[in-house]
């Protein structure tokens, strides 16, 4: 590889060839094969809406839900005495077409379990439209 074994003198052609631009070459030709060739894109089909249908103007109906420091839940204001009627009342409005969409604003010094235990019964009547509001409290 670097040197050459044997003495005939030092006036003589040099018999090895040399490699490196020869590797060169090839090196820039992958590189240029690799980047002419297409990229394999992934389509995926979507149904885009037509400029036919005009979307419904319906605002859907807000459920407010705050849930106080003392455990005391309000549903638009009016205090629910226990779990059972706050479940009577999902169930109530999770058999509404479009189903109504539940606000929660949970105080900041609420117990976790209080609002697990709403979650938990939202969920478990169906309720699909659930969102927490008022999260800059907790910045």
């Amino acid at each position: 590889m670097g040197m050459s074994a044997g003495s005939s003198g030092e006036n003589e052609p040099m018999m090895e060839m040399n490699m490196t631009p020869l590797i060169d070459v090839l090196l820039v030709l992958l590189v240029m094969f690799i980047i002419t060739i297409p990229v394999m894109t992934h389509a995926v089909k979507l149904d885009m809406p037509r400029a036919t249908n005009a979307p419904t103007q319906v605002q859907p109906v807000i459920i407010n839900l705050e849930i106080d420091f003392d455990g005391t839940i309000l549903w638009n204001g009016t205090p629910i005495p226990d779990f059972d009627t706050l479940d009577a009342y999902f169930r109530r409005e999770s058999a509404i077409e479009p189903q109504p969409e539940l606000h929660i604003r949970p105080s900041k010094r609420v117990d976790y379990d209080v609002v697990a235990r709403v979650l938990a019964s939202a969920q478990r009547n169906r309720m699909l439209k659930i969102g927490f509001v008022g999260n800059e409290q907790f910045m």
